[in-house]
């Protein structure tokens, strides 16, 4: 397929069309719904025969989609550091390199999330004066605090395992200035997951981060929240080290499955029991809705200069279209840019930490 010329004011994604559950078909076919429904340019990065055989099956805009051929892929089983250092030429690392030179303005993958992140980390420069980058995830939550929607956001989920107290500050803001631009919320509401609610509680890089956090003017910190209150919805962003954030995570994401299990049980075996479930199917389909990845398309790698879209490894065409519409908004809205003078004008009233 010929090179487009881009204008100087489009915006490129770049998106790893071999990464993912159900590769090329499902990444390619959501990048075409978003060719035409979203005013982004796509660059599908990977085996260029197998690409073209997906398109020729659907409707798309020929002039918002190329192809950069690749026939290097990352697998699941790769270990990060071995998968970036021996496939240089791979799908993943292509679409970062891509990011890098400023080819792209964002790069989407639904492939291995430890080789996504080390090829971000390698080829795309972060933003200035941010330390360590990090995952965040939306989740849904009772909504306590009656927003628009009932999703908050986690982060770190991944990226890191410890952090110190001005990395969990640098979090807040980056958090901060997400779920203000991209979720539309005024003035969001921060909060610190520790296991009290105390300013004391959870040893010094928490209570410090605390401290830290209290003082920054502008910044809508509510305190401590603990773990039964995370799905609350208490808090529009909920910061944590990496390996705490994970955790929380992957529990959600087991709870839900867990309903979704015991329902089929009690459908098979209990008649009053399906009665309840027919009862309450509405409610069911509902949360099926609020906790269903396609949706929001996946998890932004925050604290680099272009916007690092991570799908879930099961994404189909639906969450990578709404992927590349999320990364097309996040560049025009300048969110990065947003962060980096967040980050900058705290390091002015509070030094380099």
């Amino acid at each position: 397929m010929n090179t487009i010329n881009h204008d100087k004011t489009d915006t490129i994604i770049a998106v790893d069309a071999m990464g993912g559950d159900y590769a090329p078909d499902e990444i390619v076919m959501g990048a075409a719904v978003a060719s035409l429904e979203s005013p982004t340019n796509i660059i599908l990065v990977g085996d260029e025969a197998k690409i073209k055989a997906v398109l020729e099956k659907t409707d798309y805009r020929q002039d918002r989609i190329e192809i950069l051929h690749t026939d290097q892929i990352v697998t699941m089983k790769d270990t990060p550091s071995e998968a970036v250092r021996k496939n240089p030429k791979s799908s993943l690392v292509m679409a970062a390199k891509l990011c890098g030179r400023g080819k792209a303005h964002g790069m989407i993958s639904a492939g291995n999330t430890g080789a996504y992140v080390l090829s971000a980390v390698k080829y795309i420069p972060r933003i200035k004066g941010v330390r360590k980058t990090a995952i965040a995830t939306v989740y849904p939550t009772r909504n306590i605090q009656k927003r628009a929607d009932n999703f908050a956001l986690l982060l770190d989920v991944g990226a890191n395992i410890h952090c110190s107290k001005e990395e969990m500050v640098q979090f807040a803001l980056m958090g901060k200035i997400y779920a203000s631009d991209v979720k539309g919320i005024e003035n969001p509401t921060v909060a610190l997951l520790n296991i009290g609610k105390e300013p004391y509680k959870g040893g010094a890089m928490l209570s410090g981060t605390f401290s830290i956090l209290e003082s920054i003017p502008n910044l809508n910190f509510i305190g401590n929240i603990e773990g039964n209150d995370v799905m609350k919805g208490l808090a529009d962003v909920v910061v944590t080290e990496g390996y705490v954030g994970n955790i929380v995570m992957k529990t959600m994401e087991g709870i839900a499955e867990i309903a979704n299990h015991l329902g089929r049980y009690a459908f098979k075996h209990r008649f009053l029991w399906r009665l309840g479930l027919i009862a309450l199917s509405g409610g069911i389909r509902q949360m099926k809705q609020l906790t269903d990845y396609s949706e929001y398309g996946g998890a932004p790698l925050l604290g680099f200069r272009e916007i690092v879209i991570k799908a879930h490894g099961r994404s189909k065409a639906k969450a990578i279209t709404n992927a590349i519409k999320l990364a097309a908004k996040t560049h025009r809205d300048n969110v990065c840019g947003l962060i980096e003078k967040e980050i900058q004008q705290m390091k002015s009233q509070f030094g380099n930490g």
